[in-house]
């Protein structure tokens, strides 16, 4: 009854509300029409309570030319799985259809939200036409991996991948992973049941069951079962209890603890002994691994114990206020007592971020993402870290580049320089920790690249300064000659030329950005860089003025600046303005013969013969060299100023003595 046309199939069906929807399959239109795999329409139905009954309302065509679906409704969405008989084309993305928005959301695993499409006035969409829209986009999406799908109670689409990964798909295309199952890859006709039950997440898979925390994808119980064939009954408002039909009977499962019996250790408990796991491998000579029940079994480390009594005593204290505590542990607590008001307004605040309008979610963000900076900042940044500070910054940028000010306290004075407040502990931690070639190349930026980044986006101007006074601030914290400081690695300009060059475009802002940050640096190679760089520019008067400013800092970079510009003048007449501030550059130890083999080195090959008086006037000539061959002949040598007293006596030479027969 739900079709219209008479040989139409219904391929899958599900029901939301007093609505029902379909995937149905058309035959072709004619004799010679192809049967291609677009020949699935997505229909709906209102269902409408009379006095005679319930009868079917007019049929309203979601999706027309379509692939073949499976639908599965929440009370607000409707998810559309591609049949594991589809094409490979299809194969890669989800449809989410959204009936009170009137939407279409399109969802692939690998790149999270692609497309967003409302629907015509009439509610329907051509899915050739839809897939227009990010047909670039399919050749690199990846094919979905589906083993078994069902729905959560929040909502969302839960996905069992053939490698035996659990993860959820939420109405706006985003996805999530969860767990994941024991017992190595799944094959075609392995068996895997799913259904939520509140916050834990309930599956079967080889006569295994799995409870699992949905929010933290931790295991709380794991039970094996007698039989591999079971089935989750519905038992609504008792979210607290788990009932199987087997093929022996009905068995409830209780998911409350008794008061009297352990209850199960907090996440953060948890988390103090896993990181105390990685922390005693790290420095530990032995090659036996090293796990959670060793470390609360063994009574050899006592720190992450009493850290694990004195949390499970804060937080519980609402529970049980009147649990005790080891005096030891006591004097422990009264030190933390400011870290763990910080860590409960932390989660206090996380707990706003999820309840609160969408109002004032940026503002609370904002906050949030400030004291997890400022966490990372005053913890060891390793990989973990870095990787999660990497994700803080691309998911909130904004708020990052204003907690990174924060926490450094960067402003500008009077003059217009950056200045900072931070400790040099903390400098030490932007420039140091893991650096590009020890994070990989999985796309994770060291934080100073992550800091740069963000000054680019957010504050171009101030790069430069940023990484001046970057180079102050850690010359007070190592020594020049430390292979962990900054000199001993690839210096801080460089890595901020690193972080410009990945702009895809390239303008005039970025060619002055550069200039600036290799002078800003004032080392001799990057100096000699950004005069070769303008001299490719063309920018004849910046050149000379950096020449005079920087050929006063070490006579070798005098030397080396002044030879590539004299170099520069023997090829053009560009810089024959400019001759009167080049010429008392001049190095003391150029001599006369030097010059002219420089000039003759670099002078442009001629076309043809010369000719004694050339009408262009484009050639070097003599006359304009003659200024600075005249100031370095007539400057006193080094020989003459050793021997200046003998040459400057008054009788010269001595007068010969008397003879005497």
């Amino acid at each position: 009854e739900l079709c219209q046309g008479a040989r139409a199939r219904v391929a899958s069906a599900c029901a939301q509300g007093a609505r029902l929807l379909w995937c149905e399959e058309r035959p072709p239109l004619g004799a010679g029409a192809a049967k291609g795999a677009f020949r699935f329409c997505v229909c709906s139905r209102a269902l409408e309570v009379g006095e005679q009954g319930v009868r079917l309302g007019a049929l309203s065509i979601v999706l027309h030319n379509s692939p073949e679906y499976q639908l599965l409704a929440t009370p607000r969405h409707v998810f559309l799985v591609p049949a594991a008989s589809g094409s490979a084309t299809v194969g890669k993305f989800l449809l989410v259809w959204h009936g009170e928005e009137a939407a279409l959301t399109v969802s692939a695993p690998a790149a999270g939200l692609v497309l967003s499409k409302a629907l015509r006035p009439g509610g329907q969409s051509d899915f050739r036409k839809l897939l227009l829209g990010f047909v670039g986009l399919l050749s690199t999406l990846a094919p979905l991996d589906i083993h078994t799908c069902a729905l959560s109670n929040g909502g969302g689409l839960l996905l069992v991948s053939t490698q035996g990964a659990v993860n959820v798909v939420e109405p706006d295309g985003t996805q999530r992973h969860v767990f994941d199952l024991e017992g190595g890859p799944l094959a075609q006709g392995d068996v895997v049941q799913l259904k939520t039950f509140g916050n834990v997440l309930a599956c079967v898979s080889a006569g295994v069951l799995y409870l699992v925390d949905q929010n933290s994808g931790r295991l709380i119980e794991k039970k094996i079962l007698n039989m591999k064939t079971v089935h989750f009954l519905e038992s609504p408002g008792e979210e607290d209890s788990i009932q199987l039909l087997t093929p022996t009977g009905i068995y409830g499962l209780s998911l409350s603890v008794p008061e009297d019996s352990n209850r199960p250790e907090p996440c953060l408990v948890e988390m103090v002994f896993e990181e105390a796991c990685r922390y005693y491998q790290r420095r530990s000579l032995s090659s036996s691994k090293l796990t959670v029940e060793k470390l609360k079994k063994g009574g050899t480390f006592q720190a992450p114990v009493a850290l694990a009594a004195i949390l499970q005593h804060s937080l519980s204290q609402k529970q049980k206020p009147g649990r005790g505590l080891q005096d030891t542990y006591a004097k422990l607590l009264n030190t933390m007592s400011e870290e763990l008001r910080s860590y409960l307004s932390l989660e206090l605040l996380k707990t706003c971020v999820v309840g609160a309008p969408e109002t004032e979610v940026e503002s609370y963000c904002e906050e949030l993402v400030e004291q997890e900076i400022s966490r990372v900042l005053h913890s060891d940044i390793d990989k973990d870290n870095l990787a999660y500070l990497n994700s803080v910054f691309t998911s909130f940028p904004k708020a990052a580049w204003k907690a990174t000010r924060g926490c450094l306290q960067l402003q500008q004075n009077g003059d217009g320089r950056l200045v900072a407040r931070a400790t040099p502990e903390v400098w030490k931690k932007v420039v140091g920790g893991p650096q590009q070639d020890e994070v990989g190349l999985n796309g994770v930026l060291p934080l100073f690249e992550l800091i740069c980044a963000s000054f680019l986006r957010f504050k171009p101007k101030w790069l430069p300064g940023f990484v001046e006074l970057t180079q102050e601030c850690v010359s007070v914290s190592w020594a020049y000659s430390s292979k962990e400081g900054p000199e001993g690695r690839v210096p801080l300009y460089k890595r901020a030329l690193g972080v410009l060059a990945r702009k895809n475009k390239r303008s005039e802002a970025e060619d002055e950005m550069e200039l600036e940050l290799l002078l800003c640096s004032k080392r001799p190679k990057a100096v000699l860089q950004a005069v070769r760089f303008l001299l490719q520019l063309k920018r004849w008067q910046e050149v000379v003025e950096v020449a005079e400013k920087f050929s006063q800092v070490s006579p070798l970079l005098n030397k080396e600046i002044f030879t590539t510009l004299l170099a520069e003048f023997a090829q053009h007449r560009a810089l024959d303005p400019y001759l009167d501030r080049l010429w008392p550059l001049c190095p003391a130890e150029l001599t006369a013969s030097d010059i002219l083999s420089i000039v003759l080195q670099h002078l442009p090959p001629s076309q043809e013969d010369p000719v004694p008086f050339c009408s262009e006037g484009g050639q070097l000539t003599v006359g304009l060299l003659k200024p600075l061959l005249q100031r370095v002949v007539q400057r006193p040598s080094v020989q003459d100023e050793v021997y200046g007293d003998a040459l400057q006596s008054p009788t010269f030479p001595p007068p010969a003595p008397r003879r005497e027969h």
